[in-house]
């Protein structure tokens, strides 16, 4: 799948997941065994090490969810394929608390390393 579009709120639903076992099912689907993340505030490797940095985003910001913020955009072909997007994370109905920008590299399909930019951030 190289749909910018679809990928982008793929990745998002795994963020937004809640319930461990569906996290879990989505990582394995949308990103690579050895997957890499990393952004200015953390990072982590594999689907363990991801689930993990999503457990504790949640757990920072309890009911927020992430939203697509813009059109997200990518090039490359079946094998090797980059993604930029960008994110607001936002409580119902309201204005984005922080917002992000992404880069994604994906290989076979799922995404193998991503790097992640805060735009805002809370005070």
């Amino acid at each position: 799948m190289t749909d910018p579009a679809a990928l982008a709120a793929r990745y998002l639903a795994t963020w937004n997941e809640t319930d461990p076992a569906r996290r879990r099912a989505l990582l394995a689907e949308t990103f690579t065994e050895g997957v890499r993340y990393r952004d200015p505030v953390m990072a982590g490797e594999g689907h363990d090490g991801l689930d993990a940095l999503i457990g504790a985003v949640q757990a920072r910001f309890p009911g927020l969810r992430f939203r697509l913020a813009g059109r997200p955009d990518g090039y490359g072909d079946h094998l090797r394929f980059w993604l930029r997007f960008s994110w607001a994370l936002v409580p119902e109905g309201g204005e984005g608390v922080v917002e992000g920008t992404d880069f994604a590299i994906l290989e076979g399909g799922r995404l193998a390393e991503v790097t992640g930019f805060l735009d805002r951030v809370p005070a």
